[in-house]
């Protein structure tokens, strides 16, 4: 293999394993700040949003059934329905949208 290849990887592995272990290096304290503890408190609701919602408007034929499944999903979520009841229809309204599209071609 080529020593550039092996000192990429390297590179990235140590970069990757620091990321990791710093926080718990830095922060052996409990934190007591309202402010910080909050923010920490909302990063994974934020970081599964962030990578779901594109993956939701691109995921199927196209952004309009994508769109679709969007917003029937946030609907039956917020009228307190079940996670398998949100997610079936959400796929049931993506595939109706392609159906339809699909005829009007």
């Amino acid at each position: 293999m080529n020593a550039k290849i092996l000192l990429y990887i390297l590179v990235m592995a140590t970069v990757t394993y620091l990321i990791r272990v710093l926080p718990f290096l830095i922060l052996r304290r409990e934190i007591k700040n309202r402010f910080i503890r909050s923010f920490l408190y909302y990063v994974p609701y934020a970081t599964r949003a962030a990578m779901t919602f594109p993956a939701i408007l691109y995921s199927g034929g196209g952004i309009i059934a994508g769109a679709v499944a969007l917003i029937v999903a946030v609907a039956l979520a917020f009228a307190g329905k079940s996670l398998f009841t949100v997610s079936a229809s959400a796929c049931a309204g993506a595939l109706l949208v392609e159906i339809i599209l699909w005829w009007l071609q």
